[in-house]
């Protein structure tokens, strides 16, 4: 059993090569011996989104509170509300972050493949964002 405390892991920033905007990423947990998913909660002030990115094994998208935005390549921009499970299939091209006017924070689950949790790609312009 490993009990990862409250307060035991450092809150990060997002960095500006993968974000745009504010984003708090505080760390769930990581992968164990015989295990692949690791998760974290991010917090995303308005305005704030990710780049356009890809997991080689998919992501689960928990939306804890706020409102969001998600969207994957060639798709609308879609809304998402606390209690919103939202799942990007393996290599599919997606952004997701805060509203306009309102944070966003959503726990982030994702598997690592070949030691690869993600692939960073441009970010999102806001032409793309206000669309």
């Amino acid at each position: 059993m490993d009990i990862k405390r409250n307060g035991s892991q450092p809150s990060g920033k997002g960095p500006a090569d993968w974000f745009t905007g504010t984003i708090r990423v505080d760390p769930l947990f990581q992968p164990h011996d015989s295990t692949r998913a690791a998760a974290a909660s991010v917090t995303f002030e308005p305005g704030a989104r990710t780049a356009w990115h890809t997991h080689p094994v998919g992501q689960t998208l928990i939306v804890t509170a706020g409102l969001g935005r998600v969207q994957r390549e060639g798709g609308p921009i879609e809304e998402i509300r606390p209690g919103d499970v939202v799942w990007f299939a393996p290599g599919e091209k997606h952004w997701h972050g805060a509203s306009p006017t309102t944070a966003m924070t959503h726990i982030a689950i994702q598997e690592h493949r070949d030691g690869k949790v993600v692939e960073w790609m441009e970010h999102v312009s806001d032409e793309q964002y206000q669309a």
